[in-house]
């Protein structure tokens, strides 16, 4: 079942629940601050109409940079209702990778916390592209505007909602093995038919939940089931701007909250802290919802058996505005398996030269359908690679069984998945090489027990060049965000590669693995 009644503009979406319940509180954060539906409604018009009259046209790309808060999904919903295109960034990148997002894009405006607008006013000096700044979190900047202020505006909050749910309205920058992030170009109605076709079918999302949310707003999965899913439903949704083991486990125990996503890492913690305490129970909560990474079976069974509530496994990459399978509440589940593909949806696992193989074969997942993305900016030659033949090809490898319950069983592609962030090991690379002590450097992940994967480091130092890990880790601190610094550094004598040059990182992989087990 697929609710299309789900599926509109969001500016249409906001007014249905406005005009139905507009004292209905709709979001909440860490701060104190809420929106009911009917402030959202005229408040993220208000906005809308200022970018319009401000010179922001259909398809031009605005930035969030923002915390988890009800800000970001006000600004969300306004430049969707102003026809832009959003550029969510996070609030811990690097000023690198925040310059090559706003260029890359060619974003013409930004809404931006106050902590990090000295950042912005640098960066704007370099980007001729970004002429108009927007401040949350003041309501009296001396010379930006303040987004309070123009949510607040009566001088015309009529904007012109666009109609087509088809044109671009995110731009999602993931990891790629090639080192440089790429901007997935998604629909409101790619993103919405997930929302329409698994999060209210499966996890039965609707207007009487009251969703506890941790995930970074950033994120594609949070962007569709914590902004749009919420959205759509009409349903109500408390913000916390980070995940913390101690708020979730003390909001659990409320008995306030029905729904609770989350990545792998975090119910690891969750279920770590309940063994520690004895709280074995949690009230309210029908489902808890995973994805992100890949869910350890044993982690499933022992988080259900422990808490007494079900916690559903997804798979889903940017890609494919997050969803392509979910496991269904009431149905046999196979633990370890990521569910059933989503209806609507077409699903293969094909060989190198993209024959279907065989029930419980392994190879290459590829799905189709009108949630797949409609490629990346800027790079039609990867687009190409990657839609070849009207599939999709994940570059994650997965087997099924005769009951059509897919598991992911590793990646055809170099990305290290930690606590559900996606890194590419050249970024990595591009940021070690540039000490100017480093001669070569190979990054790869190496198991953890709960962040899933952390990234490693193996480097080769010039001749006659000393310098300790700890320099090395600090210099990659001011290239990359907090979570794609390497773990460790490992030095080497050399990099093993093939006679093409490409790094055999499974190598350096058994090498570490044999120490540390050594």
């Amino acid at each position: 079942m697929i609710r299309t009644d789900l599926i509109a503009p969001m500016g249409a979406l906001v007014r249905r629940h406005g005009e139905r319940q507009p004292g209905k509180l709709a979001f909440e954060d860490s701060s104190g601050a809420s929106l009911t539906y009917g402030q959202l409604e005229s408040q993220s018009a208000a906005v809308a109409a200022h970018l319009q009259d401000r010179g922001i046209e259909a398809g031009d790309k605005v930035a969030i940079m923002l915390p988890n808060s009800v800000d970001w999904v006000l600004s969300c919903v306004a430049i969707a209702r102003a026809g832009a295109v959003s550029v969510p960034i996070s609030q811990e990148a690097a000023e690198a990778e925040v310059r090559y997002r706003l260029e890359d894009a060619g974003c013409k405006a930004i809404i931006v916390g106050v902590s990090h607008l000295p950042l912005i006013e640098r960066l704007r000096r370099e980007l001729p592209a970004l002429t108009r700044v927007i401040v949350a979190g003041s309501d009296d900047p001396t010379d930006q505007l303040s987004l309070a202020l123009l949510a607040q505006s009566a001088a015309r909050s009529n904007p012109r909602d666009p109609e087509d749910v088809h044109a671009t309205a995110f731009l999602v920058y993931t990891s790629g093995t090639t080192g440089r992030a790429k901007g997935v170009m998604l629909s409101q109605h790619s993103m919405l038919w997930v929302v329409a076709a698994s999060w209210a079918p499966i996890a039965g999302l609707h207007e009487n939940d009251v969703v506890l949310s941790p995930l970074p707003l950033f994120h594609s999965y949070a962007l569709n089931l914590c902004v749009l899913g919420v959205l759509a439903v009409g349903a109500t949704e408390f913000l916390m701007e980070k995940f913390s083991t101690q708020e979730v486990t003390k909001r659990l125990a409320s008995g306030r909250y029905s729904l609770m996503p989350g990545v792998p890492t975090m119910f690891h913690y969750l279920l770590e802290a309940a063994r520690s305490s004895g709280a074995d129970r949690v009230k309210g909560i029908r489902y808890f919802l995973s994805a992100g990474a890949i869910l350890p079976a044993a982690l499933n069974q022992e988080f259900e058996a422990f808490f007494g509530t079900p916690l559903l496994d997804g798979y889903g990459i940017t890609e494919t505005s997050t969803m392509v399978t979910l496991n269904w509440p009431g149905t046999t589940r196979t633990m370890g398996s990521c569910g059933l593909p989503l209806s609507g949806l077409a699903a293969r696992i094909v060989d190198m030269e993209g024959h279907d193989v065989p029930f419980g074969s392994e190879g290459q997942l590829i799905v189709r359908g009108p949630n797949v993305m409609q490629g990346y900016l800027n790079k039609p030659k990867e687009t190409e690679e990657v839609l070849a033949n009207g599939w999709y090809h994940t570059g994650d490898l997965a087997k099924s069984d005769a009951n059509g319950f897919i598991t992911i069983t590793g990646r055809l592609k170099e990305l290290i998945i930690r606590g559900g962030q996606n890194i590419a090991p050249a970024e990595v690379e591009d940021a070690v090489l540039s000490h100017p002590a480093v001669l070569d450097c190979a990054a790869v992940g190496i198991s953890h027990p709960h962040l899933g994967e952390v990234p490693v480091a193996c480097v080769v130092l010039r001749d006659g060049q000393v310098v300790d890990a700890e320099a090395i880790r600090a210099h990659c601190a001011q290239l990359l965000s907090a979570y794609k610094v390497p773990q460790t550094i490992e030095f080497v004598q050399t990099i093993p590669r093939t006679g093409s040059g490409k790094i055999m990182r499974f190598k350096l992989r058994d090498a570490l693995a044999s120490a540390a087990s050594g």
